[in-house]
């Protein structure tokens, strides 16, 4: 694995499975790495023999898989999954399988098709956990509702135990029994639990099944499920390049109006220079020749901030940032503390 934490939150999201029944949302655990040979099919080899009620989705119709999605959730588990969304043509074939996934996240998102000798339309249930296992990362839609593994190569030195299927399968399905027997102990205490998370929003939906777990594992599982949700979840955050430079572009703009002494407003030309003077932020190599006004105006354009004409102290007139304007983006985007992550 490759890191404690990553370690962790599998091992939680395994036990999930069994708890799929009583949780509001069903995570994604999405095992990605950059190329070949990077242990992306062992891991999901073994969460096959540890999950609840595996469906290996390998040559199985959408159909087939949406059939397969009942009142008692299985687990599905999509092994080269860059086979899938890895080319706009196969993403496009199978966006159907994506809505799937996608819908199936949270409970009482049934998806519609037409089926049966009358052609009515049918609902079929979408709430299922599911495993992919791939090349790179999966569609954004998907990355957003998983708990994100980033297998990588072994090292030269490095030494992986070998998984023998004689040998280990039976000692895993031993695990995966005693896993559905303790979630049947627990189930309607599960029910009841809404615990404090270290993130927000959808990456709480995601990670809240884990928690829950860990809570009622008791000893140290509580610390290290929020430790290890704090820790992937800030990490994923900053892998969204064109969203992590949207929120950089919020706090780096802060920055410079503090820096100043927060005046009302700032000159475009002053507030660019600013920008890329700071060595260790990516603005004075944005683009081809350094971030321009055309871009941060391109940046800043979702949240409703534009530039306008502003009469500055000194009489000079020129397009420029009234300070006000980034009040409301500064407090929902990047807020200058961040909440305390609770205790156990």
């Amino acid at each position: 694995m490759p890191s404690k934490e990553a370690l962790h939150a599998v091992t939680l999201w395994v036990a999930a499975t069994h708890l799929q029944h009583v949780s509001q949302h069903a995570p994604r655990l999405a095992v990605v790495g950059p190329a070949k040979r990077c242990g992306k099919s062992r891991l999901l080899d073994v969460i096959t023999e540890t999950v609840h009620k595996p469906v290996i989705t390998v040559n199985a119709s959408t159909a087939a898989i949406f059939r397969s999605v009942t009142a008692n959730p299985p687990t599905l588990l999509v092994d080269e999954a860059d086979t899938l969304f890895g080319s706009p043509k196969m993403a496009e074939k199978n966006e159907d399988l994506r809505g799937l996934l996608n819908a199936g996240h949270q409970r009482n998102r049934p998806a519609l098709r037409i089926a049966g000798p009358e052609h009515q339309p049918v609902s079929f249930p979408t709430f299922a956990m599911a495993a992919l296992a791939g090349i790179g990362d999966l569609p954004d839609t998907i990355m957003d509702r998983a708990v994100v593994v980033r297998m990588r190569r072994r090292a030269p030195g490095e030494r992986v135990a070998t998984f023998r299927s004689r040998r280990d399968i039976p000692h895993l399905h031993l695990l995966r029994d005693r896993l559905a027997a303790w979630a049947g102990e627990v189930a309607e205490l599960a029910v009841e639990r809404e615990p404090q998370m270290p993130v927000e929003d959808r990456a709480a939906d995601t990670w809240e099944p884990l928690v829950v777990v860990a809570d009622l594992a008791g000893g140290p599982w509580p610390g290290l499920a929020r430790s290890a949700c704090a820790a992937m979840s800030a990490f994923e955050a900053g892998q969204d390049e064109e969203g992590g430079l949207r929120i950089r572009i919020l706090a780096d703009i802060r920055t410079a109006f503090a820096s100043l002494g927060d005046p009302e407003a700032l000159a475009t030309t002053r507030l660019l220079g600013i920008l890329k003077e700071d060595a260790e932020a990516p603005w004075a190599e944005y683009g081809t020749s350094g971030l321009t006004p055309r871009g941060l105006q391109l940046l800043l354009r979702d949240y409703g901030i534009t530039s306008a004409n502003i009469r500055f102290p000194d009489g000079i007139q020129a397009k420029g940032f009234a300070r006000n304007k980034f009040l409301d983006a500064w407090a929902r985007y990047c807020p200058t503390q961040a909440p305390a992550p609770p205790g156990d």
